[in-house]
């Protein structure tokens, strides 16, 4: 019943087409940065009681006009959420669906099965597939030209998944199975020169020997394709997925003049070119996009993949990603809690587009959302939804919160779900609902990776977000109603999932017990 909601949800919150409007479709942009978090910018994204956008000092130290551009002409999200590692949230934008469905629930290790010694051992480290149901195949098969630019990580060497062309998208430039990069620089052909070749970012063969940072050449090669598609009168989906702003922490030469005084480690200075190396990235697009003439056709969604990893403290403390507690691969927020900007390029009351899918100018949505509502807020805009009988859809069309209104019916949850080790946090789940989140720890007593798990005690931590958005006051056992409440809803939700938990000595199954 809810999967059948879902498309009578999507024809109610966008508006009709009519015979009038005209053939072409809306072009559609998904910019995706990894390893970004929602304080790597000077966009303010957290917001006070009112919901009015706060800035906090990271926001002072990053610099990304582009951002606050495409904030300006758009709505931002400052509750939005990814998985905490990038597989699982890339396959969900693909998918529509949480991680816990497709199992995809750790990041793909490209040469070897990584769920590790007590996770699922059926997880799906294969990935997507041939043949999967995804959001290039279904924009494909609708009429799109889709577009693959940059890291993908889909699925491990060898495989089907391993190669966005297989996968729904007409052309991939520089995807394969890698998470990172070889290396940012054209000198050393993107990593094929050096101690990490087999990470070396393909199709890129004409930049090598250049001085033509890695962020910018695939800036220049998307460009091209857009400028492509335009001259062959075709409508674009452009899914650009910047390696930036991942390890290795070499720094854009553009950029570094920029933060040689701030008093910040190396690696942190070279982190902050990356972003600013990005954003440039991003104004570059937004500028081709004016001079196509097809801006106020072109939507834009921009996002990070997961929390930061900025190197700029210890993975739970309250440090890369302040006043959030936690960083990438953690359960807190500041492993999950990601920038979500949405735009047309170019603002037009009077574009038919624009009409159907209206977006607040400057607009900040305080709703929790995640990056499975990507995915029917795309397809169902260009009536391009799947069987869900055959694909189930766990992500809600966005339309109302991008208006600038409240959707009461959305229900304000979100699971992450990551039954391996070793990591930055282990064999953990984590339940928001409402206010209230749940961090549920089945293996509390093995240490994560880069130091051990910090939390309060016991299995269960229990925060209240409105009170307490840095997480440090464990109310698991001041709250045992609530505690109880919580368990109950995150099992639940397991179950409708049907997630792999992770297994113990003898390979049981670990689940929340009831406290």
């Amino acid at each position: 019943m809810r999967r059948l909601s879902l498309l009578v949800l999507a024809s109610f919150l966008f508006a009709p087409l009519r015979a009038a409007d005209p053939p072409r479709l809306p072009n559609l942009v998904v910019f995706l940065v990894d390893d970004m978090g929602v304080m790597d910018t000077s966009v303010p994204f957290l917001t006070d009681m009112e919901g009015k956008p706060v800035r906090h000092p990271l926001n002072e130290l990053y610099r990304t006009p582009s951002m606050e551009r495409l904030a300006a002409r758009g709505t931002r999200f400052s509750q939005f959420y990814a998985m905490s590692v990038c597989s699982p949230t890339r396959l969900s934008i693909l998918t529509g669906q949480n991680a816990a469905r497709h199992r995809t629930t750790n990041w793909i290790n490209p040469w070897e099965n990584n769920a590790g010694p007590q996770g699922p051992p059926d997880w799906n480290w294969q990935g997507l597939k041939r043949g999967d149901t995804t959001l290039a195949g279904q924009l494909r098969e609708r009429g799109y030209r889709t577009l693959h630019v940059g890291k993908a990580h889909f699925g491990p060497e060898g495989s089907e998944g391993a190669d966005p062309a297989k996968l729904g998208f007409e052309v991939n430039l520089a995807g394969r199975s890698i998470g990172a990069p070889g290396s940012y620089y054209g000198e050393n052909h993107y990593g094929a020169l050096g101690k990490r070749a087999r990470s070396a970012v393909p199709g890129l063969e004409a930049y090598h020997g250049t001085d033509t940072f890695l962020t910018e050449a695939l800036t220049l090669e998307a460009n091209k394709l857009l400028a492509e598609s335009v001259k062959g009168g075709r409508p674009f989906f452009l899914y650009l997925a910047h390696y930036a702003v991942h390890s290795p922490f070499e720094p854009d030469p553009r950029f570094a003049a920029h933060y040689a005084d701030s008093g910040l480690s190396e690696k942190a200075q070279a982190f902050a070119t990356l972003i600013e190396g990005m954003d440039k990235s991003l104004g570059d697009l937004l500028d081709q996009l004016e001079a196509l003439g097809v801006a106020e056709n072109t939507l834009v969604l921009f996002l990070g993949d997961n929390g930061s990893d900025a190197p700029l403290g210890d993975p739970h403390a309250v440090a890369c990603a302040a006043p959030l507690r936690g960083k990438k691969g953690a359960h807190y927020e500041g492993g999950m809690r990601v920038p979500f900007i949405a735009a047309w390029a170019a603002p037009d009351p009077g574009n038919p587009w624009q009409k159907r899918l209206p977006i607040a100018a400057g607009g900040v949505q305080g709703q929790v959302a995640n990056v499975t509502d990507m995915f029917p807020t795309l397809l169902g805009l260009v009536e391009a939804m799947p069987d869900p009988d055959k694909h189930p859809v766990d992500g809600r069309p966005l339309g109302r919160l991008l208006a600038g209104r409240r959707d009461p019916e959305r229900p304000e949850q979100f699971l992450m779900h990551y039954p391996h080790c070793p990591h930055r946090s282990n064999y953990f789940t984590v339940w928001r609902d409402g206010d209230w989140k749940l961090i549920h720890h089945a293996l509390p007593e093995i240490p994560a990776q880069g130091g051990s798990i910090q939390f309060d005690g016991g299995r269960y931590e229990l925060f209240h977000l409105k009170d307490d958005l840095s997480e440090q006051r464990n109310l698991a056992d001041a709250e045992p109603e609530e505690l109880r409440r919580m368990v109950v809803g995150m099992r639940t939700e397991l179950d409708r999932m049907k997630a792999l938990p992770p297994v113990d000595a003898e390979g049981r199954p670990i689940l929340p017990e009831l406290p």
